[in-house]
């Protein structure tokens, strides 16, 4: 299997890289820099058009688009300001579309191509605490995109999977998490791997629970 996994500088996509590489798979790892080996800034078309061509006609079985910012933890609703939601928008939503619109191609090269979209608990409607209102818009939004391309992708035989990665002791989950990235990238390794057709555009948590819209 030949895995794409953006956002795998550091955190959640870095061990999702390591992990899946320990596993045997070939893996392609990119971020904003060089430091993943691939460099993508998941907002910028061209380097989207550039990273296309540098995989060229190499199918690509599982897209885990995984990049994303939270720039509002803990920030007053005064403080919020254009850049903040523009910077949120950008990458959390547009980047996702972006990156699957490039690499379409490649997923239908592949005899059972999955794509993955990282979002959050904090996408879920069901789920109003107040605060972190770019990031919780953002990652919705994710959500939403997932779920259409759910529809729009299943007659051309590609599943959709959206999934909450749990609250992880990362720099963006901070260390008081719940669980560490190597079991957040184990449960969620497990979870691309029973995505079917039949499961396309499910809303999961890392450990395989159905999670509220």
């Amino acid at each position: 299997m030949h895995a794409v996994v953006t956002g795998a500088s550091r955190g959640i996509g870095r061990e999702l890289v390591k992990q899946l590489t320990e596993a045997g798979h070939e893996v392609t790892g990119t971020s904003r820099d060089h430091s993943s080996g691939v460099r993508l800034d998941v907002c910028d078309s061209g380097q989207q058009a550039r990273f296309a061509a540098h995989l060229g006609d190499k199918p690509v079985d599982l897209l885990v688009c995984n990049a994303g910012v939270y720039i509002d933890k803990g920030m007053a609703l005064e403080d919020y300001t254009t850049e903040v939601w523009s910077k949120s928008l950008a990458v959390n939503v547009t980047g996702v579309f972006l990156t699957v619109q490039a690499l379409l191609p490649n997923l239908r090269l592949s005899d059972n191509p999955k794509i993955a979209i990282i979002s959050s608990q904090m996408a879920s409607h069901a789920r109003a605490p107040g605060g972190s209102y770019a990031y919780r818009a953002s990652k919705a939004a994710a959500l939403n995109i997932g779920r259409n391309l759910a529809t729009d992708l299943k007659p051309e035989g590609i599943s959709v999977g959206i999934y909450h990665p749990g609250w992880v002791r990362t720099d963006m989950g901070g260390s008081e998490g719940d669980i560490s990235v190597q079991e957040a990238a184990a449960g969620l390794m497990h979870e691309f791997d029973v995505l079917t057709l039949q499961t396309t555009g499910c809303f999961h948590t890392w450990d395989g629970r159905i999670h509220a819209f």
